[in-house]
């Protein structure tokens, strides 16, 4: 079965700020996290029930419920930066 995968690197924000994914396709998300600026220090996905700490320079993956279509949005920790997953 095929997989997929997107990276997102926290640098002030997140790069990039918007994955998009197939629909029933397994997927897993890694966040890295290369900068100390700001408060991307954790990470939280409310639609798949993660909310996590991001320590530096150290991936962090996680596996993603892709059978439902939409646009999912994270955050770090205080609400302040935003990206989205939009599942297809």
């Amino acid at each position: 079965m095929n997989k997929q995968e997107a990276n997102i690197i926290v640098d002030g924000g997140y790069k990039p700020a918007q994955v998009t994914l197939k629909q029933g396709v397994p997927a897993q998300l890694t966040f890295k996290r290369i900068s100390n600026v700001g408060c991307l220090d954790q990470v939280q996905l409310p639609a798949f029930h993660i909310k996590t700490d991001l320590p530096l320079n150290e991936a962090q993956t996680f596996a993603i419920d892709t059978s439902k279509p939409g646009g999912y949005t994270f955050s770090c920790g205080m609400d302040m930066a935003h990206g989205k997953v939009v599942i297809e």
